[in-house]
């Protein structure tokens, strides 16, 4: 008799699977903010990416931290139509046949669309995991630690896919996952962690598949 060990896959949404066709909430206060993106970025991933409703005093502690007057924060946004890159759904098909996959991703109340993805990414994607559900944004590693005690698996058999270095990379690897890290031809930032933790590097989703795939447990008798 054979059984399968079961693979745990996450994978981040925008940047890896595909792309909104127009700026959301985040875009629009990081271009109102006069702090560099960067630390705009950082400041609403603790801030505003946890938060499961958008209310007054969110807003405005949103906007004190960006320094951006509350009167001008956008609260008419609705999440962008979403595309998917060439390939995501052949990856993700590759994907689930050797791993259970979810999405774990960092996106405001207001751009989480949950049904527009289970939409898009059915039936390969089992379940959905926004920071703004779940209360922690990567790189926290609370965030992966919430899919894995879902799962009830140790981080150590979780693998993260996403094409950001610090939030998707560094994240997964403080927390104890495994990581593949979407460069899209970009160059590594830090080749240590591919020495020292196995990050995997892959030019997209396709050759991600391929990388987990190999990584799947064989069949055990």
């Amino acid at each position: 008799m054979t059984t399968r060990t079961e693979l745990l896959v996450s994978v981040d949404v925008g940047g890896t699977l595909g792309m909104a066709s127009g700026p959301g909430l985040t875009m629009r206060l990081v271009e109102a903010s006069p702090l560099p993106h960067a630390r705009t970025r950082e400041i609403l991933r603790s801030s505003l990416h946890t938060r499961p409703v958008l209310t007054d005093s969110v807003v405005h502690e949103v906007c004190e931290a960006i320094q951006v007057p509350a009167e001008t924060f956008p609260r008419d946004v609705a999440p962008a139509p979403f595309s998917l890159y060439p390939g995501t759904t052949d990856a993700l098909r590759r994907i689930s046949a050797v791993a259970t996959v979810i999405t774990l991703s960092n996106v405001t109340c207001v751009d989480a669309d949950i049904d527009g993805m289970r939409t898009l990414l059915s039936p390969w994607v089992s379940y959905f995991f926004p920071s703004c559900r779940i209360g922690h944004a990567k790189p926290d590693r609370r965030a992966f630690q919430a899919v894995t005690d879902h799962f009830r698996t140790d981080p150590s058999g979780l693998i993260h896919v996403g094409d950001d270095w610090t939030c998707d990379i560094v994240g997964a690897i403080e927390a104890g996952a495994r990581a593949v890290w979407i460069s899209r031809g970009r160059q590594v930032p830090d080749e240590s962690l591919l020495v020292d933790h196995g990050v995997l590097v892959a030019n997209d989703l396709a050759a991600a598949a391929a990388h987990i795939q190999h990584l799947a447990p064989r069949s055990a008798t």
